[in-house]
């Protein structure tokens, strides 16, 4: 069992400075005095007027956006202590060391590190092991706080422990002794890619996983990405266990929120014509409609042991034509049901143009899509739902679209490992950080173990796929003529 302990003090620092902290984008701090190894205390956010330089000169651009949303969201009545820290080091630093390096390893700009050398003469470099505290504490805004910037408080004691650090051991101990060392930060385009994405991952879900992807690759935080992952898998694998149950309701909650997972969404307020999974059509009802980016009408029917009847397939037509009139004319038509179709359904289904699709398959392709949040375009899914074969077959159809994405998804992750390959072969006679290589030496170095083999032509636009700042599997080094730009490798496409 973790053992309690209370806190009395708090250091106050800046309210970005504390977020990075917590967030793990950074294991020191710059108090103005020196702490002592083993003390604990609370992290209190202080608001940053209080220095002497603007946010844009005091902090790194890479970190600028994150301090910029940490200012917005200052209570001017309440401080939020989030979390709470033990000093493992504190460094006294002057001008000889090499501010541009301790620079790239924090989130500070060599400007503050100036503007305090000049102020007090010297840095003080905490190294603060944190943790998260169980639940926020809450405490009013003490108006003469500004004046402590730096230095410790007295609170009210809170209850705290080591159950949740922000970093692990290992990864703690990594980053303090790569700036113990002053060793140059690694992956310096990746960090690049983490700070264009924090600015478009508020809006972004696909962004969203792909920075958190990149912190923990950098060691500024944990595996939440992946538990979150799981988290979100956790509802989508229930989809072929409710299907093939007879909890109808269930089931077209499920089937609505798959839709919208996918990108699927609707405007329509009509409970009776909606994607809503909390809204449903009920008796009269359609099970789901789909707008944008077009119009799919659908019918859900949970069977157990049962042969799926015709009425579930007249049903359709029936309840689409009274809720959408003419519109229901250009709709995409879908039947979810996991029973066998009678033949009058069947008969009904096909004639109609209606794709039959079981829960598994629905379920495979929800799933490709959270754990690969890019590989699924709605609009190459429409000629796949718009043309032959319906009625059952068209189940098969979608596990062949399906098969394709992850055969796209797998050549993908082979050229990255082919990179990896090529990269690391060059590394043992060369101490240059990246290996660079050329598109040439990738597509023979890829023939050579797979099928199909693939062209220059191929192999180069694939890799400036995999090179995009929105990407961030490859570095590229781009040439005048773009032809012989070079490629290096910065971090795998995992296939689960």
């Amino acid at each position: 069992m973790t053992q309690q302990f209370s806190l009395p003090t708090a250091l106050c620092l800046p309210v970005p400075d504390i977020e990075a902290l917590i967030q793990g984008r950074t294991v020191a701090a710059l108090p103005r005095m020196f702490l002592r190894p083993g003390q604990r205390f609370a992290l209190y956010p202080v608001d940053v007027s209080a220095n002497q330089l603007s946010i844009e000169k005091y902090y790194r651009p890479n970190f600028l956006p994150n301090a910029q949303t940490a200012i917005k969201q200052v209570n001017s009545e309440i401080v939020s202590i989030k979390g709470w820290a033990k000093c493992e080091l504190c460094q006294i630093l002057d001008k000889s060391k090499p501010l541009d390096i301790l620079s790239q390893l924090t989130i500070w700009a060599p400007e503050a590190f100036e503007a305090i050398i000049q102020k007090q003469q010297n840095i003080f470099l905490a190294y603060l092991r944190v943790y998260h505290l169980s639940q926020f504490c809450k405490v009013p805004v003490n108006a003469n706080i500004q004046d402590k910037l730096g230095k410790f408080v007295g609170l009210s004691n809170i209850a705290s422990s080591e159950a949740k650090p922000v970093l692990s051991e290992q990864i703690f101990t990594q980053r303090k002794r790569q700036l113990e060392n002053l060793e140059p930060p690694q992956n310096r385009e990746l960090e690049e890619l983490q700070s264009t994405l924090s600015q478009i991952s508020y809006t972004n879900p696909a962004a969203q996983q792909l920075e958190n992807d990149i912190k923990v690759f950098l060691g500024w935080g944990s595996e939440q990405s992946a538990n979150k992952l799981d988290s979100d898998l956790a509802w989508v694998r229930k989809i072929a266990k409710v299907g093939n149950s007879s909890d109808g309701n269930e089931f077209e909650k499920l089937v609505r929120k798959s839709f919208v997972t996918l990108g699927f969404s609707c405007s329509n307020t009509n409970s009776q014509a909606n994607l809503d999974p909390d809204k449903l059509g009920g008796a009269g009802g359609l099970d789901f409609y789909c707008e944008y980016p077009y119009r799919i009408v659908g019918e859900c029917k949970a069977t157990k042991t049962e042969k799926v009847p015709d009425g579930t397939a007249a049903q359709l037509v029936k309840l689409g034509y009274k809720h959408l009139q003419q519109q229901y004319n250009s709709c995409i038509k879908i039947i979810m049901a996991a029973g066998e179709l009678t033949k009058p359904a069947e008969s009904t289904a096909s004639g109609n143009q209606m794709n039959v699709i079981r829960p598994e398959t629905l379920q495979k392709l929800v799933e490709l899509k959270a754990k690969h949040p890019g590989s699924i375009d709605l609009l190459n899914l429409k000629p796949c739902l718009e043309n032959e074969p319906f009625g059952e077959a068209a189940d098969d159809k979608i596990n062949r679209y399906i098969d394709n994405l992850w055969q796209g998804i797998k050549l993908r992750s082979n050229i990255i490992k082919t990179v990896k390959e090529l990269s690391k072969q060059q590394s043992e006679i060369s101490s240059a950080i990246h290996q660079q290589v050329t598109v040439t030496e990738i597509r023979v170095h890829y023939n050579v173990t797979h099928n199909p083999k693939l062209t220059d032509e191929i192999a180069y636009d694939l890799l400036i796929e995999l090179s995009s700042p929105l990407t961030g599997y490859l570095g590229r080094e781009r040439l005048s003529d773009g032809k012989n730009d070079k490629f290096y490798y910065l971090r795998d496409l995992p296939i689960n």
